[in-house]
């Protein structure tokens, strides 16, 4: 597939791009062979490609996973075994032409040119096909079934709508000419290209022009960074070369920061508490493990120990440092933990946890050394004063990024180290985080609370509680209401904790901690319960790791069950900033403002509310409730395109339909779930001092809709965007329409402007209904209309312009009245006379002409 793809690539994109290096990720569990490498980098969780059986039999639609916005990189592209076997080529085309497709949504940020949910539309008073470019050839046909036979018929017209019947499709002739556009179908054997600003079919209504503006994937593709660095090759590309890199057995060493600053706020002990966590929890059986300790030297506290049992968790933990003296030295402490590992393994794709409060200038002088070993540096910042160039560590070698405050309350610490499960592990084993809360009580107050165990979890469950002056009184109760005793105390890290054995039962677990003038935290964690049934797991992340004020951060939740989306669930962020104050974000999956799709399991919200320079964390807490459920339907994916049928020689040839997923699955239910997940961290720069100044326009509207009612009136619908961005209300609404779409994207204050003087902006994300009759312009049947929408805030400052959405007239005709027969037969009569009824029966075989040249042209 790749070898295949990578000329195509490079003629597609004028010479420029082709696939050199290709690393395939095999798994732990397959035979090993002599050619197998261990990965150094590569890990499951960053593949660009992912290949898994599908989520339904014979769903084999192949589709890359888009958080963001248009120009923006995807998060991996799906494949299935069926799929790169070649058992799908008549309905996708070469495996290696859908591969470019697929790599375009990944690396550079387009959309689709088609549309499953709007197969056809009006341009100038004719019906087209959804299309890119409009040059491509086929027919309008419908395939219409009847105990058992099939027959190919001409698409009816909707009465109501103008357009084609309901399951009409537009299938391509076999043979073209045209050459674009490869985000349409590039499985038609001429098309080697991109759409370009000369042939892009802007008036089609697919994702990409509602996505970009209108603009052309070709376009998208010549403003991305790749783009900018290179220039046309004068030579042919080489083969792609391939590594194939088996997964083996985790390899960890812990680098935790012992300096004289980590006697402050309690931050040695919080260090000791989430390393117990860490080492009695996250981290899988059948890792190894090591320690290393620094100040201004490092200190080797354990060589690498295979975790087999509790017994070698435990020896860890007796591991953990207990007092703090000294300066920082994170190099010595890397270069240690180096020296730890290469004494059993290679250091490639082995991990570090660095964990440090302090400050070190010479943290740059081993970065060659940390490029060459291979390993991955996750990185976790304590306190306000942490290096400020910890995270380029995880950035240089794709390890995750954290920041913790000294608010012991915000459970940060602990929420870093419960992040810190395998890149690579099966999901079977991974440690899933269900709760995180803290909170300081004052003269015997009591914190309640209940945590959820859902049915795909409750394997080796873990109750864990930290104080910080004296051990609370502590009750939990199983969803049965029977009282668990048995806790672990360990009064010199001041935690406790309960393993429950075997399977935790299913249901609410309620919990009441009581304590007097002092911080209290819970943490409870668990797995899978079946290595079959996936589990349902949050990932959270944000869309890059610095944010310069004013731009806005966005901030994206994952939830799903194995591929299938979770819907409808309660998604919050706390964003927790240098100086300890939190924002809390509900964040949304709307298909509105910092929302990219609706339904498809993302939730996200644009952060705005900056209150200082340096390092932000993010956690998600994400709750399932009655109205949450697994999304089981296919969702309209970035993919390729499922071809219907192909022209071969006049005749149309169907491919199997598109394969239906059963509404009534057991698996499409409501599910109660609790889960809470580290977002990682950002560093924020920029910010002014208070008061801030309001910079945050309006978000986009990336929704709007437009339907006609009687011929007369418009409906738009829309999400309302906010104040700043997608928070608040704005202030006003300007609303332009133009008969020229390109008029209205690139002249939109000189467009009409409707008069929305009663139009008053609703809080974000509530639903905009607005209704207009057009005025000082010609619309009349068979004419196209265009409308875009802009916020304002009270400031003045404006939004960018909306997507836009377009409405065309169609009156249908009347149908006329039955002419009756003449009792005698006709005599010659000149066309020119007046005869009764002649006027009608000339109208009526003018209509039913232009009805049948409709139905043969198209």
């Amino acid at each position: 597939m790749v070898t295949q793809a990578s000329p195509y690539l490079f003629e597609a994109t004028e010479r420029r791009f082709y696939f050199k290096k290709v690393a395939i990720l095999i798994p732990e569990k397959w035979k090993t062979k002599p050619e197998y490498v261990r990965p150094k980098l590569e890990t499951y969780k960053n593949a660009d490609v992912l290949v898994a059986e599908p989520t339904a039999p014979g769903n084999d639609e192949p589709y890359t996973e888009q958080m963001g916005n248009c120009g923006e990189k995807g998060e991996r592209i799906h494949f299935t075994p069926d799929f790169l076997a070649g058992k799908k080529l008549a309905q996708y085309g070469p495996q290696g032409r859908v591969f470019v497709h697929e790599w375009a949504h990944l690396r550079w940020g387009v959309y689709d040119e088609y549309n499953n949910n709007q197969k056809f539309y009006f341009s100038n008073g004719k019906r087209q096909a959804v299309r890119c470019s409009a040059d491509i050839t086929g027919k309008n046909v419908i395939k219409k079934c009847q105990g058992g036979s099939c027959v190919t018929k001409s698409c009816k017209l909707d009465k109501v709508t103008g357009l084609y019947e309901e399951g009409c499709e537009f299938i391509p002739h076999g043979v073209q000419t045209v050459k674009a556009s490869i985000m349409f179908a590039q499985s038609i054997d001429s098309v080697v290209e991109f759409c370009t600003e000369k042939n892009h079919n802007k008036e089609a209504p697919n994702l990409q022009n509602q996505k970009c503006n209108l603009r052309s994937t070709w376009e998208v593709i010549s403003d991305s960074e790749d783009f900018k660095k290179t220039t046309p090759m004068t030579t042919q590309p080489p083969t792609p070369t391939f590594s194939l890199l088996q997964i083996g057995q985790r390899i960890v060493c812990l680098v935790l920061d012992k300096s004289g600053s980590m006697a402050n706020g309690d931050r040695l002990n919080r260090l000791n508490q989430a390393g117990k966590l860490f080492l009695l929890q996250t981290v899988e059986q059948g890792s190894w493990v090591g320690m290393v300790t620094f100040d201004s030297v490092a200190h080797v506290q354990s060589e690498l120990i295979q975790i087999n049992s509790d017994v070698e968790r435990n020896a860890l933990t007796r591991s953990l440092p207990t007092v703090a003296a000294g300066g920082t030295s994170i190099c010595s402490g890397l270069r240690s933990a180096f020296a730890v590992i290469r004494k059993k393994y290679s250091t490639d794709g082995s991990e570090i946890v660095l964990l440090t409060d302090g400050e070190d200038n010479t943290i740059s002088s081993c970065f060659n050394e940390v490029k060459q070993s291979g390993a991955i540096i996750h990185t976790v910042a304590l306190g306000p004063s942490a290096a400020k160039e910890l995270e380029e560590l995880s950035k240089m070698t794709g390890g995750l990024q954290t920041y913790a405050s000294d608010q012991a309350q915000n459970n940060g610490l602990i929420d870093a180290f419960g992040a810190l499960s395998s890149g690579n592990g099966a999901d079977s084993q991974r440690s899933i985080q269900l709760e995180s809360k803290g909170l300081t009580l004052q003269n015997n107050q009591w914190m309640n609370g209940t945590v959820l165990v859902d049915s795909t979890v409750g394997k080796d469950t873990l109750f864990l509680i930290t104080w910080t002056k004296q051990p609370p009184k502590i009750l939990l109760w199983d969803p049965s209401k029977k009282k668990q005793d048995g806790f672990v105390v360990d009064a010199n890290t001041k935690m406790a904790y309960l393993q429950i054995p075997g399977t935790a039962k299913v249901g609410i677990w309620s919990y009441s901690l009581q304590a007097s003038s002092q911080t209290l935290t819970l943490t409870v964690t668990s797995r899978p319960s079946s290595a079959t049934v996936p589990p349902i797991t949050v990932t959270s992340k944000i869309n890059k790791n610095t944010g310069k004020f004013p731009s806005a951060m966005t901030v994206y939740a994952k939830i799903h069950q194995g591929a299938s989306p979770i819907l409808r669930a309660t998604v919050t962020a706390i964003i927790e900033s240098v100086n300890g104050k939190t924002v809390t974000l509900e964040l949304l999956d709307n298909g509105a403002g910092a929302d990219a799709t609706k339904d498809d399991g993302v939730y996200s919200r644009y952060f705005t509310a900056y209150n200082a320079n340096g390092r932000y964390s993010v956690k998600v807490w994400a709750l399932g409730g009655i109205n949450a459920a697994t999304q089981r339907l296919i969702p309209q994916q970035n993919g390729a395109m499922y071809i219907p049928g192909w022209i071969e020689n006049g005749e149309v040839n169907w491919n199997p339909p598109r394969p239906e997923i059963n509404k009534d699955d057991p698996q499409s239910k409501q599910v109660c779930f609790s889960r809470t997940s580290s977002g990682g961290s950002f560093v924020a720069s920029g910010v002014p001092q208070a008061p801030i100044p309001d910079l945050f326009p309006p978000c986009q509207i990336t929704d709007l809709k437009a339907k006609i009612h009687g011929y007369k009136f418009i409906n738009l619908t829309w999400t309302a965007p906010g104040d700043d961005y997608d928070h608040g209300r704005a202030h006003k609404y300007i609303i332009r329409i133009s008969a020229n779409i390109l008029d209205l994207r690139d002249k939109f204050n000189d467009s009409i402007q409707v008069n929305t003087s009663d139009l008053i902006p609703k809080e974000a994300n509530s639903e905009e209904v607005f209704v207009f009759t057009p005025e000082n312009i010609t619309f009349e049947n068979g004419t196209n209309l265009f409308i875009a929408v802009q916020a304002v805030d009270k400031t003045n400052l404006k939004s960018e312009i909306s997507n836009i959405a377009r409405v065309s007239l169609f009156i249908p005709p009347e149908i006329p009245p039955e002419v009756p027969s003449p009792s005698l037969p006709c005599p010659e009569i000149n066309v020119n006379s007046t005869i009764p009824g002649l006027h009608i029966l000339k109208i009526m075989w003018k209509w039913l002409g232009e009805l049948q040249l409709s139905v043969a042209l198209g």
